[in-house]
């Protein structure tokens, strides 16, 4: 028997399912804390499959899982699929429908395949806004000669396809792990977009700044680091020294997208972070959060700026 305590979550993913139209999206966002009880769980449209994600035992998990695959299969959904977070590792199971070989995250045109059993899936949904911004400041500057992006961080490189989707421009991206820059490469390839210009650069973005800050000076920039990356990278300890090393890399004036996503630093003091290190940053503007990720704080909710940076003589 489903508890009543699911109410909510179902209620927001059948209104979701019915209006989808393909793009990944999340359906069910409990991380925000807006809703009582379902604080640790997430329920995510990766189109013709549903993830759901427990970050803590609940009852009746099973039961849930068959009233969304009810609310699915009619919509052509194949199948449900469940990480439990709180168990060692990260593992998945396929609970209803079928399993799918090679899940995919769909946007517009655009696909990327991903990777269930890793807790990172390879397609962030909450900053879909970071990819609007980016979409639009390429589209601005459209007949500009030349304009360079560097992505830091860039995991598997979705900023990057994204970007070159809206133009011809040429992009460094850089990230430690070679593993998911070579998906990133993938993931352009299996778009069918063109390489020329495009630079995959296995290198520590905050020690080994000096092996790509010479491919500048860049007009465009993302920062997105994780919060915490064993040994390598922590932006309580490290953002504002990789802050400060930035504009060595950047054109006379640049814009470049920010994003911090711990609770421990509030917009505010995430503003202050910024403007610290270097005179020539200022906030322009924070990006609106993405709608299907409500949370209760906003200070602890996913952070994007867009920070306009102008070299001073």
């Amino acid at each position: 028997m489903l508890s009543a305590v699911w109410g909510p979550l179902l209620e927001q993913v059948a209104n979701k399912l019915a209006g989808g139209d393909g793009d990944s999206r999340r359906l069910f966002h409990g991380r925000g804390r807006s809703y009582a009880g379902l604080e640790q769980v997430s329920v995510d449209s990766f189109f013709p499959v549903i993830l759901v994600t427990f970050f803590e035992p609940h009852r009746g998990e099973t039961a849930l899982c068959e009233e969304l695959w009810r609310l699915a299969q009619p919509s052509g959904y194949r199948g449900v699929a469940v990480q439990r977070r709180y168990l060692a590792g990260v593992s998945v199971d396929w609970v209803c429908g079928v399993a799918v070989a090679t899940p995919m995250a769909r946007r517009g045109g655009l696909k990327f395949p991903l990777t269930f059993e890793r807790q990172n899936v390879g397609f962030f949904l909450d900053i879909e806004p970071g990819r609007i911004w980016l979409e639009e400041q390429i589209r601005f500057r459209t007949g500009q000669k030349p304009v360079k992006m560097l992505n830091l961080f860039a995991f598997t490189c979705v900023f990057s396809a994204v970007a070159r989707s809206a133009g011809n421009i040429d992009i460094v991206n850089v990230d430690v792990n070679r593993g998911v820059l070579k998906r990133g490469r993938e993931n352009h390839v299996i778009n069918g977009l063109p390489l020329e210009g495009i630079q995959f650069l296995p290198l520590d973005a905050l020690r080994q700044f000096k092996r790509f800050d010479r491919r500048g000076p860049f007009q465009l920039g993302v920062v997105d680091p994780p919060t915490r990356q064993k040994g390598r990278f922590d932006v309580i300890h490290n953002y504002a020294k990789l802050l400060q090393q930035l504009p060595a890399c950047l054109a006379e004036e640049a814009d470049l997208l920010m994003v911090i996503n711990s609770p421990r630093y509030s917009e505010a003091r995430f503003r202050e972070l910024i403007l610290e290190a270097d005179m020539g940053y200022a906030v322009a503007a924070r990006l609106p959060q993405n709608p299907d990720f409500p949370d209760r704080d906003a200070d602890a909710a996913l952070k994007m700026l867009h920070v306009k940076y102008r070299r001073r003589h």
